[in-house]
């Protein structure tokens, strides 16, 4: 038998290319062979050893109820588990796959945040790109470039990623996708193919549709929902009518925010792992879909200005009305993951509570209607987000649902106790037959008490004997002869009757019909939920709105932010603050202004000085009004970007071959190709990671670009000190540095901005800071005085051997203009200095009188290249 049951397991999971398979056998699933020893490990379950017919084999098992949490634990490490169940078949059982479950078509979720089901295929001129929460119904499908589908990647995160066909030959972008946390799960490649896919989506969403959302001629797109439809229903888990609507997205009306940014703003996630990422901090929701809709405005900020005038709108309308926000987010907590709900009832896994769940929160609907109509909010436009659902349609489904559960089901929809009374005649005539033969068996013992005259008698029920009478062993001579002996205990004996086994059968009958028919109205119910799987969405996505409203403007009240001002050009931003920091310590607000004639701001100041806080705080603070949130200033007059880019640090990446070097000039390369004169650009150091002259040059050469060519809104950081000198020659560029106060040797950094250019790292001191041991601090200072003093190295940081060189090539320049034909003679030699003056222009004289006013100790190498250049130049125009 066992070797038949192990035979079993064997073959199903032949049948499956799961990683895992689960097969129940009566009340437990069990696991055996290799798969036991796995799940033994990873959960902590006993594995036992069966033996039979010589063999052994390991087995380790769960009970029917206990599966749903294991599987969770297993999928959630990116497993995907097959599930095959027992059905009852002419007096014996047959075992089959039902579903499989795998990390990115997981129903049960613990937290708030989704989980996403992607594939990804490669077409002519980038990548088709569709995404799904199986939980919720939501549906994306487009068509990406490179950098844009691994922002999309970044962005979403997905749980489990199908690379279509031709994306598993592209060793790069597999290393990419490997990359991620994501599972790589192989799917058939036919389900790929442009004419099944299409005619999925077809099927699924309607052809109209498709061609109503624009995606008619996305093949890549098409393709890849088609393989996602696919994969779910491949998988069983039976959520594909909840996927009802199509969802074309544009990353063009978004705000571009390539998975660097993202990771450098720390938006949901800190790069180093510990702190608080900015969704930790405004983050005040009080339901799990108000805080995925926080989560996905943050990463997805817009550019449309009415929406974000409207949101906006609804959020000073909440700042301004605490009583009434105070009960919106009260009862708005009443409330549950409507969507999900939705998903579970249409995959047939919502039991009667969730049911209930349901009723509940369209009641939360009505609720937070009547609180946004209410004379404290105005007319905010928050009553066209609760005017989104059908709110006819909502009501009269949770009046259906008060109807027919009953208040307190149980949690297994086969126990009865699900359908309220009054919902259905015929079952209300079973029940009120059930009960009345259940008061006659309470009643049985008192009866028999009274009428046999014996005190020790009681009745009672269990699987083995059904009902019976016990009698102690003291009376047993009193029982009568209808009494049937059916079993002898140490203390007492057990007996039925015929009127007590008719009584039985009939309890049986009324128990077994009635579940039956309480099975029977609950699944019809269950199914009338799930056709109102769009009516669900709509509610939960106007409750999630709601909900991420009124979080920020809890936000914006506690931590005294300011609604921005939408205008055309420039930032204009008054004592901004960066909003995690603000949190954490004694914050010191900092002004930024940048407008057409003043674009560029080069930032110099100590390490440790708020250089980079300052440049985080006023993307962060940009990116915040294009959600339509308030943002941490006393002021701030914002035109809409459209792409933020950082380039802040840099992570060897070295297992694929990138250096920290390599890392931050691809960095810098995606800025110049991405960035317009529309965007924000954030540079935290360029060129640090190679030597001096390559890093300056490539600084120098990327700052000229974008402020002659791209013409982005920028902030530079460097300790290139060289690069101020730009102010002077590109008339964009402005400079401003972090103060320090420094006394008798004391270093004081004040974070405050300046305007102006600074000439001082401090770096000795910030080691100083940093712990580094006295002795090297000591001699540190010592060599660097010495060579400030031996003008090695100027206080600026420039190199005085650089700057030597620059002049020298200067002056090789002039002499190559100057004497042309009359600076040598014939056969090369120079001539006399008197031959030589007199072959000078007054031009050239000029030149030479600059040279001889320039005091080289005094200019940076970028000052004094300026200064050769413009020599040049005048030596040209005088040819």
């Amino acid at each position: 038998m066992t070797e038949g049951i192990v035979g079993e397991f064997l073959a199903l999971k032949e049948e499956t290319e799961a990683d895992l398979l689960a097969m129940q056998c009566g009340d437990f699933y069990e696991f055996f062979a290799d798969d036991a020893e796995f799940v033994g490990r990873e959960l902590d379950l006993k594995v036992s050893k069966k033996s039979s017919h010589g063999s052994s084999y390991p087995m380790a098992g769960v009970p029917l109820s206990e599966l749903t949490a294991y599987l969770k634990l297993l999928v959630e490490r990116g497993y995907r588990v097959a599930v095959a169940d027992q059905y009852e078949v002419d007096g014996g059982h047959e075992r089959a796959i039902e579903r499989v479950v795998t990390p990115g078509t997981l129903l049960e979720r613990t937290n708030a945040d989704a989980r996403y089901l992607a594939a990804v295929v490669e077409v002519d001129e980038g990548y088709g790109f569709a995404v799904a929460d199986v939980t919720t119904g939501r549906f994306h499908a487009t068509e990406l470039d490179s950098d844009e589908l691994l922002t999309e990647l970044y962005r979403f995160d997905p749980a489990e990623i199908l690379p279509g066909p031709d994306v598993r030959s592209d060793d790069d972008l597999l290393e990419r996708l490997r990359a991620t946390d994501a599972t790589l799960s192989l799917h058939a490649t036919e389900a790929f193919a442009p004419g099944r896919a299409r005619h999925a989506v077809n099927e699924q969403f309607g052809e109209a549709t498709v061609s109503s959302v624009g995606l008619d001629d996305s093949t890549g797109a098409i393709r890849a929902a088609g393989a996602v439809l696919s994969y779910v229903d491949e998988t069983g888990i039976g959520v594909l009518a909840s996927m009802t609507r199509l969802q074309p997205y544009d990353t063009g009306g978004s705000v571009a925010l390539d998975a660097t940014t993202q990771r450098n703003l720390e938006l949901t996630e800190t790069m180093g792992g510990g702190g608080r990422s900015l969704l930790d901090v405004v983050d005040h929701t009080v339901t799990s879909a108000g805080g995925r809709t926080l989560r996905e405005r943050l990463c997805r900020p817009i550019q449309e200005e009415n929406e974000l005038a409207r949101r906006a709108d609804c959020v000073e309308a909440l700042t301004g009305a605490a009583l009434a926000r105070e009960r919106l987010r009260e009862t708005l907590g009443d409330g549950y993951d409507v969507a999900r709900l939705a998903s579970k009832a249409v995959s047939g896994s919502a039991d009667a509570r969730d049911l209930l769940r349901v009723r509940d929160t369209l009641a939360v609907l009505e609720a937070v209607a009547e609180t946004v109509d209410s004379s404290e909010l105005g007319d905010s436009p928050l009553a066209g987000v609760v005017e989104r659902p059908d709110g006819t349609a909502a009501d009269r489904l949770a009046d259906e649902l008060d109807t027919a559960l009953a208040e307190d089901p149980p949690a297994s929809i086969r126990e009865g106790n699900i359908i309220r009374r009054g919902y259905h005649e015929e079952l209300d005539d079973l029940i009120e037959g059930h009960e009345e033969a259940l008061d006659w068996m309470d009643e049985l013992a008192a009866r028999e008490q009274s009428r046999l005259d014996i005190t020790h008698l009681s009745t009672g029920r269990n699987k083995t004997d059904g009902y019976y009478i016990q009698v102690g062993n003291s009376e047993t001579d009193e029982v009568p002869d209808e009494y049937d002996e059916i079993k002898s205990l140490k203390n007492a004996k057990r007996y039925t009757t015929e009127e007590l086994a008719e009584r039985e059968r009939e309890i049986f009958r009324f128990e077994e019909r009635r579940s039956d028919l309480e099975h029977e109205l609950f699944v019809d119910l269950r199914e009338r939920v799930a056709e109102r799987a769009e009516l669900l969405q709509d509610v939960g996505r106007a409750l999630a709105e709601c909900d991420c409203l009124a979080s920020l403007a809890v936000h914006a009240v506690e931590n005294g932010w300011t609604r921005p001002e939408l205008v055309e050009s420039g930032i204009d931003i008054a004592a901004g603050r960066h909003p995690v920091v603000e949190r954490e310590v004694e914050f010191v607000p900092n002004d930024l202004a940048l407008a057409d004639e003043r674009g560029f701001l080069v930032i110099t100041g100590p390490n440790m000085s708020g250089k980079s806080t300052y440049m985080r705080q006023n993307a962060l603070i940009t990116l915040l009004a294009q959600i339509g949130s308030f943002v941490p200033a006393e002021r701030a007059r914002i035109s809409p970007v459209d792409g933020i880019y950082t380039r802040v640090g840099a992570l060897d990446e070295l297992a694929q071959g990138r250096s920290t070097f390599m890392v931050e000039m691809s960095e810098l390369a995606n800025i110049l190709h991405s960035a317009t004169e529309d965007s924000l650009v954030i540079l935290d150091e360029v060129g640090r990671g190679t030597a001096t002259y390559d890093g300056i040059s490539i600084a120098w050469a990327a700052t000229e670009y974008l402020h002659n060519e791209v013409r982005a809104k920028t902030l530079f950081a460097t300790h290139y000190h060289e690069l101020t000198g730009l102010a002077e020659h590109l008339d964009r560029v402005a400079n401003v540095h972090v103060a320090v106060d420094e006394r008798d040797g004391e270093v004081t950094f004040l974070r405050t901005i300046e305007e102006g250019a600074t000439d001082r790292s401090y770096g000795v001191h910030v080691a100083d800071l940093a712990g580094v041991p006295e002795p090297v601090v000591e001699r540190s200072r010592d060599v660097l005085s010495k060579l400030r003093a031996e003008k090695a190295i100027e206080a600026r940081g420039s190199s005085g051997e650089t700057v030597q060189a620059v002049f020298d090539l200067g002056a090789e320049a002039f002499r190559g203009s100057a004497s042309a034909d009359g600076g040598r003679t014939a056969d090369g030699e120079h001539e006399s200095s008197d031959d030589a003056a007199d072959g000078i222009d007054p031009t050239a004289e000029s030149v030479v009188e600059g040279l001889r006013a320039t005091n080289i100790d005094e200019l940076s190498p970028v000052e004094l290249m300026a200064k050769v250049e413009r020599w040049q130049e005048e030596l040209d125009d005088g040819n």
